[in-house]
């Protein structure tokens, strides 16, 4: 594998940015890992980080460059900050920049592969919000979307202490409600729309204090008729449940 640490600018931010990202490679002599296959264009995972976390966290608290050695898979972790990958009331464009920009610069800088079946979307907290609103906001982009202890419900982090972050992003939980922003209503449009929906992975621990939510939200899309894969496991909101869990979802990746 070749970990590539990427610094370029973001014409929806405005602003330098940069991303880490995986690239399969084909080699000899490597020991102890396995050796790509070779391919002209590989399958792509955008990996989203949590609230306090960047680029770089993927690569720091887990194996996954490891993890995904064998799999001809391409995993691009970009930066985006506190945004929720939200177009924010107050700062930057990020869903504008994770949603299409972002795509078109990783395709023109890496062999990756622009075909929705070919393109997933994997993230945990924060990311993991950020990667259902992805799938379901755009699921003619995306073939699968998981979720690792989730935010899937915004409204409840006005009340979490997270008010003030809320308010730079969201507006107000007025203006939230059942905007572009929201994954219940989203949910709900796409199955109604009959679109193509992607599959989805949720996972959360039974003592991550998300886990009410994800499963309110995981009844939600049950109800909805999506394809949904859920699992849980005992786990607060940490890195050892997300390291466990992320190679759940590289197995149930749809490669």
């Amino acid at each position: 594998m070749a970990f590539i640490q990427c610094s370029f600018h973001s014409d929806a931010l405005k602003m330098a940015c940069s991303m880490n990202v995986i690239i399969p490679q084909v080699s000899a002599t490597q020991i102890g890992m396995e050796s790509g296959r070779g391919k002209k264009e590989y399958p792509v995972l955008y990996l989203l980080h949590g609230c306090s976390d960047d680029h770089t966290i993927w690569g720091r608290r887990s194996s996954i460059e490891r993890y995904v050695a064998g799999r001809d898979l391409a995993v691009v972790m970009p930066e985006a900050h506190r945004s929720f990958y939200t177009d924010m009331k107050s700062g930057g464009q990020y869903w504008t920049f994770i949603s299409e920009e972002l795509p078109r610069i990783v395709k023109a800088l890496f062999p990756v592969s622009a075909e929705r079946r070919n393109t997933f979307v994997a993230g945990l907290s924060m990311g993991g919000y950020g990667a259902f609103k992805l799938a379901l906001r755009c699921p003619e982009k995306f073939a699968a979307a998981a979720s690792l202890s989730g935010v899937t419900d915004i409204c409840q982090l006005w009340n979490a202490g997270f008010d003030g972050d809320m308010k730079l992003i969201f507006g107000s939980p007025a203006e939230f409600k059942d905007s572009e922003n929201d994954l219940f209503k989203l949910s709900a449009e796409l199955m109604k729309s009959g679109r193509p929906a992607p599959a989805l992975f949720q996972a959360c621990g039974t003592e991550d204090f998300l886990y009410a939510d994800n499963i309110r939200f995981r009844d939600h899309l049950r109800k909805l008729g999506c394809k949904l894969h859920y699992q849980e496991a005992p786990g607060i909101h940490a890195w050892d449940f997300w390291d466990a869990q992320i190679q759940d979802v590289l197995k149930w990746l749809p490669l």
